[in-house]
């Protein structure tokens, strides 16, 4: 059974989607998308640098456009299950058919703008925490204050709050933690900080054309599969202020019977993630044109298994 996957803010590089616009079709797609929402996606996803690209109302509709094109690239596909980390679930909504392709870059654009005049209102950040065990680790965060924004599985905790929060945590690590890791983002994604973000989210996703998905639909929220449109993108508004459980997304997957996993550009982290957590699942990241190939014939051996 395959799952097809979509990656969250962070995975974006500096040009990463200069080699998907010479697939056909491509770049009038993209350019088309970028008059839709209002921002040129075809110049940042090839020419802008690590700084603007890092820029959190940029990054996110970046990474559904790149995530709509590599899946468009893979063909017509019946996956056993889709799911995406933190901004992807809105590319797996677009790809169930729960969103139009233009109202799910829509709807990004509004996210990634919200998110980040939340961000602008007070000093917070997020910072990975390398080593230590959840049991020791979540308790300790609660201590200081500081939320587990992401619990991503495979020893992988990210912790987000504001800038004196996270300097408690790297002043007073969790048993087990061997360094804390900032990361270069604007703000404290999925935490009550981003609760601002939550209000507009409301407001657009009231006007939005919904369908129930064609395919298994697997939450950030509790990892629990969900069958109609409109409780996905409720979902989606309030994962903004909320933790991204991808711990809980890949033991569903193994509940599925789950026997290849591909990720959509730009591939790499889930990936990481799934060969860590759920050995002896294949496992393909999409990150140029040349793995289309490959990613072709998993999905083939998959689908007819």
């Amino acid at each position: 059974m395959l799952v097809l996957v979509a990656p969250g803010q962070g995975a974006q590089t500096p040009g990463f989607l200069t080699p998907w616009l010479d697939l056909p079709g491509a770049a009038d797609r993209l350019a088309a998308w970028s008059d839709a929402i209002g921002l040129d996606l075809v110049h940042y996803g090839t020419q802008a640098d690590a700084d603007a690209i890092r820029d959190t109302a940029v990054a996110q509709p970046l990474l559904v456009a790149a995530g709509l094109l590599s899946a468009a690239a893979l063909g017509d596909i019946a996956p056993g299950a889709v799911a995406g980390h933190s901004v992807g679930e809105i590319t797996a909504t677009a790809i169930a058919g729960v969103l139009a392709e233009e109202a799910a870059l829509g709807f990004v654009r509004t996210r990634g703008l919200g998110m980040a005049e939340a961000a602008a209102v007070t000093p917070t950040g997020m910072a990975a925490l390398l080593g230590g065990e959840p049991e020791d680790v979540l308790p300790h965060l609660e201590k200081l204050g500081l939320t587990p924004a992401n619990v991503n599985g495979a020893g992988q905790i990210v912790a987000a709050g504001t800038a004196e929060q996270l300097a408690a945590l790297e002043a007073d690590k969790p048993e087990g933690v061997r360094r804390v890791v900032a990361l270069k983002v604007a703000g404290a994604f999925h935490t009550h900080h981003m609760a601002p973000a939550v209000a507009s989210l409301e407001e657009a996703a009231g006007s939005l054309d919904v369908a129930d998905p064609r395919f298994t639909y697997v939450s950030n929220a509790d990892g629990r599969t969900v069958a109609t449109g409109r409780e996905i993108v409720t979902r989606l508004v309030n994962q903004v202020s909320s933790p991204v459980r991808w711990d809980l997304c890949m033991e569903t997957f193994k509940e599925l019977g789950a026997t290849a996993l591909v990720e959509l550009c730009p591939g790499g982290t889930l990936t990481g993630l799934a060969k860590r957590a759920l050995p002896g699942v294949k496992t393909l990241a999409l990150k140029t044109p040349a793995d289309l190939d490959a990613a072709r014939a998993l999905i083939a051996e998959h689908a007819s298994a």
